[in-house]
């Protein structure tokens, strides 16, 4: 998908490779390989640089060419409330243009739209690619607090439970906070070179800082860092929340077991006493009126004294 808009305080207007003007945003969703070629041709950056976000697992980093610089940082992606993963996003600031090329639709590009044209100016692309950073770590933030969320759900349930569904469900999000984890590392290191690209001659005509802009950069490595700290902390509840409950379901499991056995112990006395007096030879109280009841009275007898020893034992 290709998609081209300008827009700043005033005004915002969607344009075409035909019509592309200066500090125009261009888009590039899953692109084919006509809009790869199209898109290079008509702003003169290399087709490598647009390919490089393609790759699902391209790593975070920054290169530089005379015309253009290109910024590969790594944005959570949520697949469902247990799933997370994180997607690469390539951003390349031209002296004309600011490309963003990622291989799905995501909620950081959304929040760039016709409605919310006001908060953003496509022209200002230093600053507007420090909004999109800013974006990306809100998410993270976001994501990690629903993992929390759901996390807390899954510990009530697995209070009582003894079933594997929670665990598996906790492993997923472990796995998720792995991902979360390794991107927010390497975002980091990027951050920290956009920083001091500021003081680079070579890309001084790429990347303007003004002082709002290193505010923004900065406001934007503060939340990355949180977001590390706070993925890394729930990591640990993680980690340790699957090991007790992996722990407590087998405990549970053992209980029950126990209890099964307690049962099947109480039940044989009665079980034995039925078939001694079901044979077909003279016992005794064969010819009493009150036989039946007299074994009967035994079988509960014996059987409530088995229970009280096992009840003395804490077998159940």
């Amino acid at each position: 998908m290709l998609k081209i808009c300008k827009s700043d305080s005033f005004s915002y207007q969607e344009l075409s490779l035909d019509n592309l003007v200066k500090g125009a945003w261009i888009q590039l969703v899953n692109p084919t390989t006509w809009e790869l070629n199209a898109v290079a041709e008509a702003t003169q950056v290399p087709l490598d640089f647009l390919k490089a976000a393609l790759d699902e697992e391209e790593r975070s980093r920054i290169e530089l060419e005379d015309n253009c610089i290109l910024v590969i940082t790594n944005i959570p992606l949520m697949i469902n409330e247990t799933n997370y993963d994180t997607l690469p996003l390539g951003m390349i600031v031209t002296e004309d243009y600011i490309i963003t090329v990622c291989l799905e639709n995501n909620p950081v590009f959304s929040e760039f739209n016709a409605v919310t044209y006001r908060t953003y100016n496509t022209a200002k692309r230093t600053r507007f690619l420090f909004q999109i950073l800013y974006k990306s770590a809100s998410y993270y933030l976001k994501y990690l607090r629903q993992i929390n969320k759901h996390t807390d759900e899954i510990e009530i349930v697995l209070r009582t439970s003894m079933k594997n569904h929670e665990i598996f469900q906790l492993m997923d999000l472990q796995k998720g906070l792995t991902y979360f984890t390794v991107s927010l590392r390497s975002n980091g290191v990027v951050m920290d070179r956009l920083l001091r690209l500021r003081s680079n001659s070579q890309s001084q005509h790429l990347i303007k800082m003004y002082e709002e802009d290193e505010d923004l950069l900065e406001d934007v490595i503060i939340e990355n860092n949180q977001a590390i700290q706070m993925v890394e902390m729930y990591t640990n509840i993680l980690s340790s929340l699957t090991d007790a409950f992996a722990s407590i379901i087998s405990n549970n499991l053992t209980i029950v077991m126990k209890f099964l056995a307690s049962m099947t112990i109480i039940l044989a006395v009665p079980t034995m006493l039925a078939s001694f007096w079901g044979m077909n030879v003279d016992v005794p109280f064969a010819h009493n009126p009150y036989g039946f009841a007299v074994v009967l009275a035994m079988a509960m007898a014996i059987a409530g004294i088995s229970a009280f020893i096992l009840w003395k034992k804490k077998m159940f």
